[in-house]
């Protein structure tokens, strides 16, 4: 138990904490895969926590693929990049030093680009009319809030959610909402790099009257022509941060 540094933790949410503090280091790779956890109780100790604390954590970093609990209740860290879930994506956005992580965020990126044209195009096979006319409620609050940027992230945000939700594609679905749950972690910096995706609203318009009509293949078209716009902006801000050593 002498070679890992850890740090005791708060009394708040204790399991969450611990939890954290090892998902950090495994990720980090400084425990690395194979290697045996301390056992609980030798954990509870340097930490300041309960057993059961402990226990909890090591079991949300099971499920989250992180560790193995071998026989006789020893756990060892996996390789997370071949066990990991897209739950994962929120703890490897940025460094443990504060420096974004350009490579998860261009990993992000892609795969919005990819899943984007594809929700727009099931939101268009099964939204309807319904789902139009919702498309179309944001959209006038988009218009009528123009000059609010951090209205109209949020508006954005919650056009693509009925999308998602409206497509019926449990994959796509989680997918997202992971995605979302890194997306926010970031948010207030998106606002502006971002800002010229919010207002495209020509682009939301279009899958909108693709979803009312029925017709995937221009939505799918409109989608991709709407991530792109925040793909770029993003790829030239990422590239400026980059320059100043990664930092938020």
């Amino acid at each position: 138990m002498t070679r890992h540094a850890f740090s005791a933790v708060h009394k708040a949410s204790l399991s969450d904490s611990v939890y954290r503090q090892l998902a950090d280091k495994i990720l980090s790779g400084e425990l690395p895969a194979g290697e045996a956890l301390p056992a609980e109780r030798e954990l509870s100790e340097v930490l300041g926590v309960n057993r059961g604390a402990v226990r909890e954590a090591i079991k949300r970093l099971q499920q989250a693929g992180l560790v193995a609990v071998r026989q006789g209740g020893n756990s060892v860290v996996l390789d997370f990049q071949t066990e990991g879930g897209l739950e994962l994506l929120p703890n490897l956005l940025v460094h443990k030093d504060g420096r974004l992580n350009g490579t998860v965020v261009r990993s992000i990126m892609a795969m919005r680009s990819s899943l984007a044209p594809d929700i727009a195009a099931a939101a268009a096979r099964k939204g309807g009319q319904r789902l139009a006319d919702e498309l179309d409620t944001l959209l006038a609050r988009m218009r009528a809030d123009a000059r609010d940027l951090r209205a109209l992230q949020q508006y954005a945000l919650d056009y693509w959610k009925k999308l998602v939700e409206r497509g019926g594609n449990i994959a796509f679905r989680l997918a997202f909402n992971s995605m979302t749950k890194t997306y926010t972690q970031v948010w207030d910096v998106l606002s502006g790099v971002l800002e010229a995706e919010f207002r495209d609203l020509d682009n939301l318009t279009a899958i909108a009257v693709a979803v009312r009509s029925g017709e995937p293949e221009a939505a799918r078209a409109a989608g991709h022509r709407h991530v792109e716009i925040g793909r770029q902006a993003l790829e030239r801000a990422l590239d400026a941060v980059e320059r100043n050593g990664g930092r938020l």
